[in-house]
């Protein structure tokens, strides 16, 4: 097995390189390969962890609008915008999908940061982190906004890629039948390598950026937020999470602990329990606080310790098994190795954690998130802020038979959402069409029928 593996490594460098993939990323993926050689999974042991102590509330935080603009002075946008949105059968990225009428995720946030730019002069950079499958229909969707460009700094930085790894003998799968799924990106833990391989790190600390903002695309609770730049700046810790109190839904997330050997604080994630301890993961009087995936670092920091450590962070390997063709069960099986962005809180000292409202956490991982989001649930206000008309969000459920992939949700919504303002709950069973100004009120269910149904235009669903 050593000399296959040996094989593949050198396979997977070979092919890596002449990809043109950067040496530092391939140095990160031997990295990873040499620990899942080795039988690495990754698994963080409820003994070997303390839950995380209370953090601050950035509702407390106190910080005058001069420090906020001072500290937004020095602040760049990052977004997480490699993903394809494939769970919704999407081949595009996943921020050019309209979320508020004709407005897609992408515009919506490069609104958000041409507010702040305007409300406090600060030039505000927005630089996306792409991948291999989203870079060019992003940039050209920002073509549109030819006053985001800072001189001297780039658009976007490319996210790296690597080879899936047949899961029988580690070598690199081939697939004639669609050689781009050969490659896959590694996971957003990449965020790191891939702003100091692609030279973006340098060139916002060479043009004075000494913090950075990161999000998702698809998160447009992420937005640039004045009062939470000038507390991280005035903290002058190197890294900070945004948290979020959990809730019964939030069990699947990520969340702090720290670690009982160094008193660090570590990211966990579900595939990183084991499974005698996930009752314990799950109890949210236990692990009180998920990771939004929204968080803050220092550049100069992060340059310091990448450089340390020879580019090699060395963040939790994160084994994620699948398919070749992630729509074939039968193609061959293969491991892709991954990381997470915010698993490099263990990295630095005074890493920090921050709780704040959920409004800041708002993804769209399925076709219940976007009809919520696009729904009037939400208010877009006149920073391009999602606002909720009530504390809590309606839970929607459609059958992930007929509205799992877009265009058939699309195609059952063709004259737009439904109403979830007074909404509680919302769901669909079966295959249904609905008309124009559909209201939602109380908790409804719509119920299977024999044949596909059609509610009409007007319609008002009442629940309990």
């Amino acid at each position: 097995m050593k000399c296959m593996s040996d094989e593949g490594l050198a396979a997977a460098r070979a092919a890596m390189e002449a990809e043109g993939v950067p040496p530092r990323a391939i140095d990160v993926f031997a990295h990873y390969y040499a620990e899942l050689e080795g039988g690495a999974t990754g698994m963080i042991h409820e003994s070997d962890i303390d839950p995380l102590d209370p953090p601050p509330r950035l509702a407390d935080a106190e910080v005058d609008e001069e420090a906020e603009r001072e500290a937004l002075s020095r602040t760049a946008i990052i977004k997480l915008n490699g993903g394809l949105g494939t769970s919704m059968g999407m081949d595009k990225a996943k921020s050019l999908l309209p979320v508020r009428g004709d407005r897609t995720f992408l515009d919506v946030l490069v609104e958000q940061v041409r507010k702040v730019r305007s409300a406090y002069g600060v030039s505000l950079p927005l630089v996306l982190m792409d991948s291999f499958r989203t870079r060019e229909d992003s940039l050209a969707a920002l073509a549109a906004y030819p006053d985001l460009r800072i001189e001297g700094l780039p658009l976007d930085f490319l996210q790296n890629k690597e080879p899936k790894l047949r899961a029988d003998d580690l070598t690199p799968v081939s697939w004639p039948d669609d050689p781009s799924l050969e490659w896959t990106p590694p996971g957003h833990g990449d965020l790191f390598t891939a702003l100091d391989a692609s030279g973006t790190l340098q060139a916002l600390i060479d043009q004075g950026y000494r913090y950075a903002s990161v999000s998702n695309s698809d998160n447009l609770g992420g937005y640039p937020n004045p009062r939470m730049a000038g507390w991280f700046a005035k903290s002058g810790a190197p890294y900070a999470a945004e948290v979020c109190r959990r809730t019964p839904a939030d069990v699947k997330g990520g969340y702090l602990v720290r670690r009982k050997s160094d008193g660090r604080l570590v990211l966990r994630e579900t595939a990183q329990t084991p499974k005698e301890d996930l009752a314990l993961a799950d109890d949210i009087t236990r692990h009180r606080w998920f990771h939004t995936n929204n968080l803050w670092f220092d550049l100069e920091a992060l340059a310091a310790v990448i450089e340390e450590r020879g580019g090699v962070l060395g963040l939790p390997l994160i084994r994620n098994e699948k398919t070749v063709d992630p729509t074939d069960p039968d193609s061959p099986a293969v491991i892709q190795v991954e990381s997470a962005m915010g698993a490099i809180v263990q990295v630095f000292d005074g890493a920090a954690a921050i709780e704040v409202e959920r409004s800041r956490f708002l993804p769209v991982k399925t076709t219940d998130d976007l009809l919520l989001v696009r729904s009037d649930f939400y208010v877009l206000n006149g920073d391009y802020h999602l606002v909720a008309r009530h504390e809590d969000a309606p839970l929607v459920s459609l059958d992930k038979r007929f509205y799992k992939l877009v265009q058939d949700f699309d195609a059952r919504f063709p004259k737009g959402p439904v109403s979830l303002a007074n909404a509680t709950a919302f769901t669909v069973e079966g295959d249904w069409t609905f008309g124009a100004d559909v209201r939602v009120v109380g908790a409804v269910t719509v119920p299977a029928e024999d044949a596909p149904g059609t509610i009409a235009d007007g319609a008002t669903l009442e629940g309990s």
